[in-house]
């Protein structure tokens, strides 16, 4: 009985008394990494950020290294009413791609917060305080606040697919839209809101005023002043930005939402050699999908 291997660079073959078997493993995989969504403000707040968004089309793997994945956090409220919202925390898949948490929205008492990070937190409704950066190729800056007594509208948190809405006299800004370049990544594997990921959280504002929408994507909403409300949690593993509190009586941020990492590749190849975390597996639409709600490690 003859036996033969051909090694073709991603695939081995083995052919024996003429069938052929496969053994194959992935030379790169796509992958979609999301950070943690920035918490709202305190106290007519600004939205938080939404989690920095990165998409890689052709990560270089190597068979047999474990590679590890982070999933980052969303940001706690910080319980202080002289502090703003915090950032996220940072997700990645192994020293190849790094997303940065989202900004925290900006506090009315004090003007302090985190507020730059993947997407930017908003600014806060005590004054008119611009929103806070991006980082490039993740996300959208956060929006400007209004003072105008006797109401003052907090900007929303930046989202992966636009800028955070700019607060009025009477509103608050509403969150940046998320990305929904990746709904068939969401559909596949069950997550997303509908179908969209990293949206950044909405305002609150003063007494009288109306707080504004979460950004499509997880952000989570402002609320509306007097109603003495902490701000709406961003939806976990969006990345969405938690919403601002409310005013007069004051009220926290709402909670970051946390990020999300998914890894594909086409389901003609093999699975992974082993994995930790737990990660969902689904094969749909001719790709195998590896879906990280928390951290752990993947192995092809």
């Amino acid at each position: 009985m003859t036996v033969s291997s051909v090694k073709t660079g991603l695939i081995t073959t083995s052919m024996l008394a003429g069938n052929t078997a496969y053994t194959n493993t992935p030379s790169s995989v796509e992958l979609l990494v999301i950070a943690g969504g920035g918490s709202g403000g305190y106290d007519r707040g600004g939205g938080g950020g939404a989690g920095g968004l990165l998409y890689t089309s052709s990560a270089s793997i190597t068979a047999g290294t474990a590679y590890t994945v982070t999933v980052g956090a969303g940001a706690a409220t910080s319980g202080s009413p002289a502090s703003g919202g915090i950032r996220g925390s940072n997700s990645q898949f192994g020293s190849v791609t790094a997303s940065v948490g989202g900004g925290g929205g900006i506090s009315a008492d004090g003007n302090q917060g985190n507020q730059s990070g993947g997407s930017g937190g908003g600014g806060a409704g005590s004054g008119n305080v611009a929103g806070g950066a991006a980082t490039s190729g993740q996300g959208n800056a956060g929006g400007t606040a209004v003072y105008s007594p006797p109401n003052y509208g907090g900007g929303g948190g930046g989202g992966a697919g636009a800028v955070g809405g700019n607060g009025t006299t009477t509103t608050g800004g509403a969150g940046g839209i998320g990305s929904n370049t990746y709904s068939t990544w969401a559909t596949a594997t069950s997550t997303g809101a509908s179908g969209y990921y990293a949206g950044g959280g909405g305002a609150g504002t003063y007494a009288g005023g109306t707080g504004g929408a979460g950004g499509a994507g997880g952000g989570g909403a402002g609320r509306n002043g007097g109603s003495g409300l902490a701000g709406v949690s961003g939806t976990a593993n969006t990345g969405g930005g938690g919403g601002g509190g409310s005013g007069a009586p004051a009220a926290n941020g709402g909670l970051g939402g946390s990020g999300i990492c998914i890894i594909r590749y086409a389901d003609s190849f093999g699975t992974a050699t082993s994995t930790t975390g737990s990660p969902s597996v689904v094969t749909s639409g001719g790709y195998r999908y590896y879906t990280f709600t928390g951290s752990g490690s993947i192995t092809f």
